[in-house]
């Protein structure tokens, strides 16, 4: 196979219909665009979702919903899941997600650690918020804290 070679595949690649050329053509006169109308008209037809001046289903329908374009998404971990590591570690969103205990979440504003569970190991766990359960389960097990 050689580069000048190189064809499109078969029946991929059709020439344009040629419009308003003849009769024999099979599309003379009207060009396909029938009789008159607003859809034989240049720049003719209406917009998508158009119909016909009745009321359209999107404003017939009630609005609904709300997203915060502002709103702070973190990725959360619990603190049992924090009993992984080995005591006097440093666990921040890294290391998690090396770990694969946590996944990488879009538009993510960093690491929330939530008090579910109980922690048995010293950690220094680094996050940008804390629940107030998990702060006090941290520092019972002779952990800390701390705020990135």
């Amino acid at each position: 196979m050689r580069i000048d070679t190189l064809q499109p595949a078969e029946g991929s690649r059709t020439s344009a219909k040629r419009l308003g050329r003849g009769i024999g053509s099979g599309k003379g006169k009207t060009s396909g665009k029938g009789h008159k109308g607003q859809w034989a008209r240049s720049g003719g037809g209406v917009r998508p979702g158009f119909e016909g001046g009745q009321m359209p289903l999107t404003r017939r329908l009630p609005k609904r919903g709300f997203n915060n374009r502002f709103r702070k998404v973190y990725a959360i971990v619990n603190v049992n899941v924090l009993n992984n590591f080995e005591a006097n570690a440093v666990v921040d969103f890294d290391t998690l997600y090396c770990a694969g205990l946590i996944k990488e979440v879009k538009n993510a504003c960093g690491l929330k650690v939530l008090g579910n569970g109980e922690l048995n190991v010293a950690l220094t766990v680094k996050a940008s918020k804390f629940s107030e359960q998990a702060k006090n389960a941290i520092e019972k097990a002779g952990g800390t804290a701390e705020l990135v």
